[in-house]
């Protein structure tokens, strides 16, 4: 008989007694020799056997189904097969006679009624070795889970710890993840700039290269930075710390779901991107222009103008620096008295006050609400234990609850920080007023200007030569208080005298 030699070892091997295919070869060749076996051909393979489709186990079939061999040699049958359709095909090639013997250091084999029975149950027996691993495994993996402890690889700016088996803070890139977070967040990027920011901080893949925009992705909207883990269709509560506030990963998450990723490169145009043109509505594009004196010199101008992509268009350029004193006189008129300030700060000290003390009294129901939420999870759990419900119907319902006391939760944290739906914006907003006299100077930075203005402002429009735009709320209400100051001083009357003292205004209390 010609025999052939086939070698496996999988690269996820749970048996550390399995021998290395070199050691098997070794081995097998001694039983060659010592059994005076005719070897015809020696085959192997890294790749696991507890699903079909081996490409060099195919080909050894191959050679059996054509007759170039009619025998295999291998360290034991669990190398021929941990399947029931490799397993079940061998004893096929016995039955119909192109497969006439096997031979097994390790095992005793004999082409009889009884030697394939003995095979046969060999071949089980490793089917049920593999089924019971990966049940053993899988179960490992629930209750690791159900303990708040991630169980696969850890995400961007954590580690793997081999001796707990749990997950720690990477402390050098958690600091890059969190700066990845905040510039997603803050500034106008794509998912490249972030693909960037992260290989300068040593965030790589494994063979050291630059992360793909899906990982960048995924790292941005995996709500495990915010304690909370997804497995198998579940969501759980994590044990691991976390360095992402809930309130930057919704920032990121919002401007990736409504605002999508920005295209915006960096240039030298400090206001592209920022007005359309007011006559026919398209994009403003800015250049420049090189002014070469005539004893030597040059010195850079830059323009702004309409692209004209839409339709004829008879708007003329403007040059930058008119552009930039037409949007310093906008950015004024959004500015706070600097009198009023102590009175503004005192109104908005005395409402986080009262503000607290209604989070104090909305915090027991609250906490009754997620009490409550967690007797129904435990009846949910029994009545999944007990048969009563399906697994589809208990994992939805589960979510459903579990979504509930995470807004729960997120009220609670809010309520803790003396944090409002109001509150936290109207403080902005008096401090960004009170800032405007800063910005509206001639020698504020351009970005820094065109970032103000467009956080107090929106529908920019160029229109002969002349920047107009609206004021979002409630920094319109400044313009008008700025027209009632003018009129009161021309008319020599204090601003003061005209608005009664004590009276708070009325934007104070536009509640968002």
């Amino acid at each position: 008989m010609k025999y052939i030699l086939y070698c496996r070892k999988s690269t996820d091997e749970k048996d550390k007694q399995v021998l290395s295919i070199e050691a098997q070869i070794a081995e097998l060749m001694e039983f060659a020799i010592r059994e005076k076996l005719e070897i015809v051909a020696t085959f192997s393979e890294s790749k696991t056997a507890k699903s079909p489709g081996r490409p060099v186990f195919k080909e050894v079939l191959s050679k059996i189904e054509s007759g170039e061999a009619d025998a295999i040699l291998s360290w034991h049958p669990d190398r021929l097969a941990r399947n029931s359709i490799d397993g079940g095909y061998l004893i096929y090639l016995l039955d119909t006679g192109k497969l006439l013997d096997l031979k097994f250091p390790s095992f005793w084999f004999d082409n009889t009624p009884q030697g394939k029975f003995m095979l046969n149950l060999a071949f089980g027996q490793s089917k049920y070795y593999v089924d019971n691993l990966s049940e053993n495994v899988k179960r490992g993996l629930r209750q690791k889970i159900r303990n708040g402890v991630w169980p696969s690889q850890a995400p961007y700016g954590y580690l793997n710890n081999k001796l707990t088996k749990g997950i720690e803070l990477d402390q050098e890139k958690s600091k890059v993840v969190k700066k990845a977070f905040e510039t997603f967040a803050k500034e106008k990027v794509s998912f490249t700039d972030i693909v960037n920011l992260l290989y300068r901080g040593g965030i790589t893949k494994r063979n050291g290269q630059k992360v793909n925009i899906t990982r960048v992705h995924t790292m941005l909207t995996n709500q495990f930075y915010i304690g909370i883990m997804h497995f198998n269709g579940e969501y759980f509560e994590g044990k691991h710390e976390i360095f992402i506030s809930r309130k930057l990963f919704n920032t990121v998450k919002t401007k990736i779901e409504y605002k999508g990723v920005s295209k915006f490169k960096s240039h030298d145009f400090a206001f592209s991107g920022l007005m359309r043109c007011g006559e026919c509505g398209a994009c403003i594009t800015a250049e420049t222009h090189t002014k070469h004196y005539k004893y030597g010199g040059t010195q850079i101008f830059k323009y702004y103008r309409c692209t004209k992509k839409l339709k004829p268009c008879s708007q003329l350029y403007l040059s930058e620096t008119k552009l930039k004193d037409q949007l310093i006189g906008f950015v004024s008129s959004a500015t706070l008295p600097q009198a009023w300030r102590k009175n503004w700060l005192n109104w908005l000290e005395r409402d986080r006050v009262l503000d607290q003390k209604s989070a104090d009294t909305s915090l027991a129901t609250f906490k009754s609400e997620i009490q409550t939420t967690d007797g129904k999870l435990n009846l949910l759990l029994d009545s999944y234990l007990d048969g009563t419900i399906d697994s589809q119907t208990y994992k939805q319902k589960k979510n459903e609850l579990f979504t509930s006391k995470q807004n729960l939760e997120s009220k609670i944290a809010k309520n803790k920080s003396g944090g409002s739906s109001w509150l936290e914006p109207m403080t902005e907003f008096v401090h960004c007023a009170l800032q405007a006299q800063k910005v509206a100077r001639p020698d504020t930075p351009s970005e820094d200007l065109r970032i103000f203005a467009k956080n107090i402002g929106s529908n920019y429009f160029l229109k002969d030569k002349q920047l107009t735009g609206e004021l979002k709320k409630p920094f319109a209400s400044l313009r008008a208080w700025a027209g009632a100051r003018a009129i009161s001083q021309e008319s020599g009357r204090n601003f003061f005298e005209v608005t009664p003292a004590g009276l708070e205004p009325a934007i104070f209390r536009m509640k968002t």
